[in-house]
């Protein structure tokens, strides 16, 4: 009798950290994917930065030191790999195409100009999916972190060496919001 208790008991305590681990993986790849989402979109935005950066060198050809620091700031973005590292790549180059953007509005002929004002409407956009990624990671980095440091989940996480996730912050006050790049004719 007692031996059925025991493997009846053995049984449902499997089940019970069969079913936590598998939800703690499931996080854990919820969390992977959406972190390579967010990367393919950068790595888009950061296509579309030298095409804008020679659309503007052909109005602002004195701007060379702010056209250098773009693609410092690019290049810095395309090699972060954490969350941490990638915030600060993503300040560092919001606020160089932001005094990209203010130096384009001294140029009339390049605010008209309607390859700069495509690339300026798809960097609007991608800044856009960009956030709406950076709140899904983070969402499901919550659920995760929640998850591991609860009872009894925090158990099983510690067991199978399921660690936290760093989440994806915005180092400086500016990066709160998302840039304007939209001018007005």
């Amino acid at each position: 009798m007692t031996g059925w208790f025991v493997l009846g008991a053995l049984v449902v305590l499997f089940v019970l950290v069969g079913g936590i681990y598998n939800r703690l993986v499931r996080l854990q790849v919820r969390g992977e994917a959406s972190w390579r989402d967010i990367d393919t979109l950068l790595r888009k935005r950061a296509d579309l930065i030298p095409n804008l950066v020679e659309t503007v060198k052909g109005y602002a050809t004195h701007e060379r030191q702010l056209l250098t620091k773009v693609a410092e700031a690019r290049s810095a973005s395309l090699k972060a790999r954490s969350p941490k590292q990638q915030g600060q790549a993503d300040d560092m180059l919001q606020s160089t195409l932001k005094s990209l953007f203010a130096v384009a509005e001294n140029y009339p002929d390049l605010k008209a100009n309607t390859n700069f004002v495509s690339l300026q409407r798809s960097l609007e956009e991608m800044e856009g999916e960009i956030a709406r990624s950076r709140r899904y990671y983070n969402a499901v980095v919550r659920d995760l972190n929640s998850a591991v440091r609860v009872f009894p989940q925090n158990l099983v996480a510690r067991l199978f060496k399921i660690q936290p996730r760093e989440f994806y912050t915005l180092p400086s006050e500016d990066m709160r919001e998302p840039p304007q790049v939209s001018f007005s004719q």
